[in-house]
């Protein structure tokens, strides 16, 4: 058998990297293209990000495409992985998030880590985080259990997409890429003072978001089983 975890962790590496790269890239040459447009910038911002999610998970979910530490955490808590691969992904998808920021703030001529001095805090946009998240984890799982696992990314991408705009955080809802965001002072940025907070709040997401998908879902269908087996045995 190959090393399941190895090519899991490549994944999520690789396709948080990416994802990160979208974000901050993207904030990057909307707010060049539209310097006094903010919501100009925000929308160019959202879908970016919204298509390279949708296309990420297209590519890498037939070998892993969480790209976040709750969702992988989720995965741990309803037995889909166990506690080593689980902190192995995890590990991954933060370093692959540091690694995107670097290269998107070298792509566009920028220092390789600049502190971000966006400050982001205060309970709503707290609570923001909280229903990002949770609201994430219910697509994401509502999806893979009732047996709709091919369907993900366009649920993903689009969920995403839109919560740039229905909640006033813009929805990081993802620890990795909020630790990823402290060390570019851009667009998309966030202060390291501000991201605790940020990254509470969607661990709190998290316990939601599972309680949910255990009463809405408390049993996968035949076929998303089947597809986990097959993902294991990849």
């Amino acid at each position: 058998m190959t090393n399941v975890p190895g090519r899991r962790a490549a994944a999520e590496f690789l396709g948080t990297a990416f994802l990160v790269m979208a974000v901050v890239g993207s904030g990057v040459m909307a707010s060049r293209l539209s310097p006094n447009d903010v919501g100009l910038q925000l929308l160019q911002n959202s879908l970016a990000t919204g298509a390279a999610l949708l296309a990420l998970v297209l590519a890498l979910q037939p070998v892993s495409a969480s790209f976040n530490p709750v969702v992988t955490f989720v995965e741990r808590a309803l037995g889909m992985i166990d506690t080593r691969t689980a902190a192995v992904l995890a590990s991954a998808q933060v370093l692959g998030g540091l690694t995107g920021t670097v290269t998107a703030n070298l792509m566009f001529g920028l220092d390789a880590a600049s502190i971000s001095t966006h400050e982001r805090s205060g309970p709503g946009l707290w609570l923001a985080e909280v229903i990002a998240t949770a609201g994430l984890l219910v697509i994401v799982f509502g999806t893979v259990r009732s047996g709709r696992a091919d369907r993900v990314a366009f649920a993903v991408g689009g969920y995403i997409t839109a919560a740039y705009w229905f909640t006033s955080s813009t929805s990081f809802a993802n620890p990795a890429v909020t630790i990823a965001r402290t060390i570019t002072d851009t667009f998309s940025g966030i202060a390291p003072a501000s991201a605790p907070g940020f990254i509470l709040a969607q661990l709190a997401g998290g316990v939601l978001g599972f309680a949910l998908i255990r009463f809405l879902y408390p049993v996968p269908s035949a076929s998303a089983d089947i597809a986990a087996d097959r993902k294991v045995l990849a």
